[in-house]
């Protein structure tokens, strides 16, 4: 059962925590659910949102602040998996060229 409390600088009644496995365990019947036949787990949501953001032209900066890396080469791991589809990603500056 959800436990809900009194959030005390905004006043509103919300669920305060998910704990971790609760997450986990829901993720897990949500896969089964969709009928999705490989393993999955938050973790591999975290991995495909930032590969997304990468192949889509975000600023790797911008990948480590959201993933909360204190280290650059550990959101470049990233790059490798993204290869392919970095070929395409367009400089802005090729942009402003096309443009222009």
């Amino acid at each position: 059962m959800a436990k809900h409390s009194v959030n005390p600088r905004t006043g509103k009644v919300m669920r305060h925590h998910v704990l971790d496995r609760a997450l986990q365990n829901m993720v897990k019947r949500a896969i089964e659910k969709a009928g999705v036949n490989k393993h999955g787990t938050c973790h591999s949501f975290r991995h495909a949102y930032a590969t997304h953001l990468l192949e889509n032209g975000t600023d790797i900066k911008a990948i480590q602040e959201l993933l909360g890396h204190s280290s650059i080469e550990t959101t470049m791991i990233y790059t490798h998996v993204a290869q392919k589809k970095l070929a395409v990603v367009e400089s802005p500056l090729d942009k402003l060229e096309k443009a222009g």
